[in-house]
């Protein structure tokens, strides 16, 4: 019956059924739009985070590619006049959000607009590679934030102590500019994120647990 249940297949988280998360997911208005540009490989990953805050966020969108230059939804983002998009994207250019007070926060978005924010979903190399590539993301404000503490992806190691998954980081972004948007962090209702992302990792610390076992009845089932 194991064996069975992993050909069973959610086409909501993109999971198999055994793993499925949609059961964990409480939906919620950040008061921010995100917008999240994932690269193919991480579509294909067992947890891929990217979704799993899309699938918690209204207002978001998930848009699959590569090179986004010439994307129609992407371009019709940036070209409304109602939003400020601006990219989560470390580096010299960016202004690291952390430091700054609510007033200071406040001030790097106009009131009269919808903060649109971003968010590169991919490894290092892909997202580096996705931004190069995306003549249309050259121009926009860049953001970024200081990581008060390590990431929580147990199942997957990161490529150094100050990387965080694609949901860890947007829950932060809404912990240090959520109040700037009207969103109430003192309720943590964005911890929501949090908790469907540990289910999620613990789901799978547990099969990775689970999977000798299973593997070996399996095959002392073939060899009888």
């Amino acid at each position: 019956m194991e064996v069975q249940s992993y050909r069973e297949f959610c086409y909501t988280c993109r999971q198999p059924k055994v793993h499925c998360y949609c059961c964990y997911i409480q939906k919620f208005d950040p008061q921010i739009k995100f917008v999240i540009l994932i690269h193919p490989i991480e579509v294909k990953r067992r947890i891929a985070s990217g979704r799993m805050s899309h699938l918690c966020l209204d207002n978001s969108e998930l848009i699959i590619g590569h090179d986004y230059s010439q994307n129609k939804n992407v371009n019709l983002i940036l070209n409304n006049p109602n939003y400020y998009p601006v990219i989560l994207y470390p580096g010299q250019q960016s202004t690291n959000i952390s430091p700054l007070t609510t007033t200071q926060r406040a001030s790097l978005f106009p009131k009269n607009k919808m903060l649109t924010i971003f968010v590169v979903d991919g490894t290092w190399n892909t997202a580096r590679t996705m931004v190069r590539l995306s003549s249309n993301l050259h121009h926009l404000p860049k953001i970024c934030f200081s990581p008060p503490g390590p990431s929580n992806f147990r199942v997957r190691k990161q490529p150094a102590p100050g990387c965080y998954s694609t949901l860890e980081a947007i829950h932060h972004t809404i912990e240090l500019i959520g109040t700037t948007q009207g969103f109430n962090t003192d309720v943590r209702v964005h911890d929501r994120l949090l908790y469907v992302f540990d289910k999620m990792v613990s789901k799978q610390l547990e099969y990775v647990q689970k999977a000798p076992r299973v593997l070996d009845r399996i095959r002392i089932k073939n060899a009888g």
